[in-house]
């Protein structure tokens, strides 16, 4: 059942689990390069684990998944109580999709997919992402990614259209890597990112293979795989530098990200040199670019690498500077999206400081503007129960506040 148990904290999860691998905390903070009483502090609550690539570590030890220690996703209810992540996920595990010698294609079309229509409905439901409605995206996926399953067995069927099908798959499943990431379901979002990939290498179009090379790279992050997504991101990256030579706008701007998602792999990974390194050359591209663009749905530009600084410099440890310099960058023409995860990025880093009531007001913003978004975000959840132990046990209005945006976000019972 997703989201059982997902009150517990990171401390709690940690203990629950080496338990169960039948570790006592010595063996297991030796075995992670720690100090018994750090990771007994870490156990109770009394001490927060800020290091992502810790987190990984101990993932590795325990032998289970980053999103298993962070905590399962919670039901992905909106408004009109819809949580369509099992149809989603019926659509990507279709054993149709597992043999095209056992399922013959004779029978399988139902003429409903027709690729300019799905193009146009996937660039609606990727408008619907980057304005911050999680819900509508997360309704329209099982269709979409059905008509992009019938698309790609026209396509084998038939050469004519063939490169546009596929095409139209690929940022299908591009839009279910990213958003089933957002949401915390990390193993989904590899499969759809897997067929991302595929898809984009059958369209033959250099711009949709680094798209999906992006998709990739946001669930090698999720599942903890740093460096994978750094040398996946690399290589994207050089494959499509002649494009960029040649001045292309949305090839600068795949490429600009493609960077930004690598640096914030190496931060993850601690490794502050290649980060900043690869900071340094988004800045170039973004430099090059001249504006603050959206080709391709990146949001690629100067106030976007800058976001991406601060989000690396979070993971790097560097929260005072986060919290002091976060609050004064200026998103306003960047997709709903990418300002309400800033947002949550610069709440962490209010947090860390235990500056709560700070960090309750941008959390409370972002809430506004993109609801589903801050919900049912595994670090907010993390950073709210936080905050919620450390609120008056007897407060006014604001641990009202506090507790009412916890339940929403079901970071307590």
């Amino acid at each position: 059942m997703r989201g059982l148990g997902d009150t517990m904290s990171i401390g709690e999860r940690i203990a629950f689990f080496r338990a169960r691998r039948g570790y006592t905390q010595t063996q297991l903070a030796n075995l992670i390069g720690r100090r018994t009483d750090w990771l007994s502090k870490i156990e109770r609550g009394e001490r927060q684990l800020r290091n992502v690539e810790l987190l990984t570590a101990l993932a590795r030890v325990l032998r289970i998944s980053l999103t298993d220690l962070m905590g399962q996703p919670v039901l992905l209810e909106d408004a009109q109580e819809r949580d369509d992540i099992p149809a989603i996920r019926d659509a990507l595990m279709s054993p149709h999709q597992l043999s095209r010698t056992l399922f013959s294609e004779r029978g399988e079309r139902t003429g409903g997919a027709e690729a300019g229509r799905s193009g146009r409905l996937i660039e609606f439901a990727w408008s619907s992402y980057q304005t911050g409605r999680i819900s509508d995206v997360v309704a329209a996926l099982p269709r979409l990614i059905r008509d992009a399953q019938e698309l790609e067995r026209e396509a084998r069927g038939s050469a004519a259209a063939s490169a546009t099908s596929w095409a139209v798959s690929a940022r299908v499943h591009h839009l279910a890597a990213t958003t089933l990431s957002k949401v915390g379901e990390a193993d989904l979002s590899w499969i759809a990112a897997e067929r991302a990939m595929r898809a984009a290498d059958e369209s033959g179009d250099p711009l949709v293979l680094a798209s999906a090379a992006r998709a990739a790279t946001h669930a090698l992050l999720a599942v903890g795989r740093y460096e994978d997504a750094l040398s996946l991101g690399e290589t994207a990256a050089r494959w499509l530098a002649p494009r960029v030579a040649d001045g292309d706008p949305e090839a600068l701007s795949l490429f600009g990200m493609l960077h930004l998602r690598t640096a914030v792999a190496a931060a993850r990974h601690q490794d502050r040199a290649t980060a900043a390194e690869l900071l340094g050359r988004a800045a170039r591209a973004a430099e090059q670019l001249g504006v603050d663009a959206n080709y391709w749905q990146t949001g690629f530009g100067p106030t976007n690498v800058e976001l991406h600084r601060l989000s690396a410099g979070l993971d790097l440890g560097d929260v005072a500077w986060v919290a002091e310099h976060g609050q004064k960058v200026r998103a306003e023409d960047l997709p709903v999206e990418r300002r309400v995860t800033h947002m949550i990025d610069v709440a962490r880093a209010l947090s860390y400081l235990a500056k709560d009531t700070e960090a309750l007001d941008l959390l409370l913003n972002a809430e506004r503007r993109a609801p589903a978004l801050v919900r049912h975000s595994a670090s907010v959840r993390e950073m709210v129960k936080d905050m919620h132990r450390r609120s008056p046990v007897t407060g006014g209005s604001r641990s009202s506040e506090l507790l009412a945006f916890a339940q929403r976000c079901r970071a307590v019972a």
